[in-house]
């Protein structure tokens, strides 16, 4: 498995990232084998939120690592806080982040995160508030670091500006289908396409200046949570350009999907959220598999794209 060092923290972390969201399908058992089939695979990297099955995701990992026998030095656990579904709200501020992070160490079965991310923007934020609850937690060493999930880059700098601890990550959504995170530069002011819309200020590279590692989430959907697009029939091209590159590298078109997100430099992390072994290990392919220039445009290309 590819490992990276992140800057800013942590060292020798896998590039794709287990996610938790659906291992409350799983009995007891079968997610303790999921675990430990990634820990096998070299997948250190496990990624939950306290939204996720309103933290039965949390508690089920908790329940699984431990099953597992897996210590607890040996991964990286990464959870998110601020989505309050149960009230319809988004939620940074001081108290909810400090209890946030009390029940998750309590449903997870450990006394420390890696990584806390604060979960998609509070518009009510108040930067001091995240500073207040950020150096509580690094102080009772609840929390190692932090970072954010689909956060802008002026709200990053209002929160660099207030909060002392570097922001290390910035989970976004990135596939071959769903690529605006990087289609506005390469349609720049062009007016016959709606990609030449800046829909995140330059997030990409803003997070790159920055030295914070952005983590790819549905890295094989449409829409927004459209579906899978492998062998989905509405993506006949990209699926064609798929094949033939996973026959050429003997793999699968879904590692071959994932290679194309970890062959970009910006050196991203990718989540995976199969909750099944032989996916997983299929997936894991992915960081065996490197691109070639040519290749990576022609994936692009055929997921829809033009050159302007």
């Amino acid at each position: 498995m590819n490992r990276i060092n992140l800057p800013n923290g942590l060292e020798n972390v896998s590039r794709l990232i287990l996610g938790c969201m659906r291992m409350p399908d799983l009995s007891i058992d079968k997610a303790a084998e999921m675990v430990k089939t990634s820990m096998d695979l070299g997948i250190n990297f496990f990624d939950n939120a306290t939204c996720y099955t309103d933290g039965v995701a949390e508690e089920r990992f908790g329940e699984a690592w431990t099953k597992a026998g897996i210590a607890r030095d040996r991964f990286i656990l990464q959870t998110k806080c601020g989505l309050c579904f149960d009230r319809n709200e988004f939620d940074w501020r001081r108290e909810t982040i400090l209890s946030s992070v009390d029940d998750s160490l309590r449903r997870m079965k450990t006394d420390y995160l890696d990584i806390l991310l604060l979960h998609r923007p509070d518009l009510l934020y108040e930067p001091e508030e995240v500073a207040a609850a950020f150096d509580a937690l690094e102080k009772s060493g609840k929390v190692r670091h932090f970072g954010v999930s689909n956060v802008p880059p002026m709200m990053l700098e209002v929160l660099k500006h207030t909060v002392k601890q570097p922001l290390i990550i910035n989970q976004l959504q990135l596939s071959l289908e769903q690529s605006q995170l990087i289609d506005a530069a390469f349609y720049m002011n062009n007016l016959t396409t709606e990609r030449s819309i800046d829909r995140d200020n330059g997030l990409l590279d803003y997070c790159r200046l920055h030295n914070i590692t952005i983590q790819a989430w549905s890295p094989l959907q449409y829409g927004m949570f459209g579906g899978c697009f492998i062998d989905d029939p509405k993506y006949p091209e990209l699926n064609a350009a798929l094949a033939e590159l996973a026959e050429k590298y003997h793999v699968t078109k879904a590692a071959i999907a994932l290679a194309w997100i970890l062959r970009h430099p910006a050196q991203m992390q990718v989540i995976v959220g199969t909750m099944n072994p032989r996916h997983l290990e299929e997936s894991a392919a992915a960081t065996q598999v490197s691109l070639t220039h040519h290749e990576w445009y022609q994936l692009y290309l055929a997921a829809g794209k033009f050159l302007p």
